[in-house]
């Protein structure tokens, strides 16, 4: 039986690139649940165009390794690199991005250019996903947030970004830790103290693009509902925007999902 060659940029847990002869959901499914490599957890990931190439990416290769299994199952999975993968894919190649639950239901995102962005937000929390894992205070908007990052004059940054914002109301929770400073914290593994403290020194310095407040990625405790603004790759050329639909859109379009997000 003849199947079909994907091509799959691993984001979330790992970061890698995977030839595959499995549709998308039945990729998610394998990952999660099919492989003997044992996982519980979120996986995000994306579908690249088969026809893409760059010269740091052994693709040809790794679709020539893509061989049914003798009693006629599609190959799985065939790594192809695991290093510096996201810094060479182009956004023009990005077809859709998943999500996926620990038990494999997935939700399909598709890409759109960001739109006029909304201004209004003083201050903003964003989980860097790939290649860097950190949560970031900002007053940046997640465009100029993504262009601050990949800015090659930044000794923090990296060639492209892939990140979400957490859904975080940083004036409301200054309200509450006022009213009771023993409040619990808005994101799991997060002190509020250390929150208040970054968030305080943000307003007062509002020139201040950018203030780190966890070398820890909290994505495996935070429900996907807390990540309601979607995602943005950017590079320096190129942004793209896979925005969540809303949570009555996705409880009709995919049940299985809506109830583990």
């Amino acid at each position: 039986m003849a199947y079909d060659n994907h091509l799959y940029l691993t984001l979330f847990p790992t970061r890698s690139l995977v030839a595959s002869q499995l549709e998308p959901e039945s990729f998610a499914r394998h990952y999660q649940v099919g492989s003997t490599r044992y996982y519980e957890g979120k996986l995000i990931f994306a579908e690249i165009d088969p026809s893409y190439r760059h010269d740091f990416l052994r693709i040809e290769w790794g679709f020539g390794e893509l061989k049914p299994h003798e009693d006629g199952r599609p190959k799985a999975t065939k790594s192809i690199a695991s290093y510096r993968v996201l810094e060479h894919i182009a956004a023009s190649a990005i077809l859709r991005l998943y999500l996926s639950t620990p038990s494999g239901h997935t939700l399909g995102l598709d890409p759109v250019p960001p739109a006029e962005e909304d201004t209004s937000a003083d201050l903003r929390v964003y989980l860097e996903i790939c290649p860097m894992n950190m949560l970031v205070l900002s007053h940046l908007t997640p465009v100029g947030f993504g262009r601050y990052i990949v800015d090659p004059d930044n000794p923090k940054g990296a060639p492209k970004m892939f990140f979400t914002q957490v859904q975080i109301d940083i004036d409301d929770f200054l309200r509450r830790y006022h009213l009771n400073p023993f409040v619990g914290a808005p994101v799991p593994g997060l002190h509020p103290s250390k929150l208040r403290a970054a968030a305080m020194l943000m307003k007062a310095q509002p020139e201040k693009p950018v203030k780190g407040i966890s070398l820890h990625t909290p994505l495996q405790e935070l429900p996907f509902r807390r990540l309601l603004q979607g995602y943005w790759f950017v590079s320096a050329t190129e942004a793209l925007h896979f925005p969540m639909p809303a949570l009555d859109e996705v409880e009709r379009r995919n049940f299985a999902f809506f109830r583990a997000m």
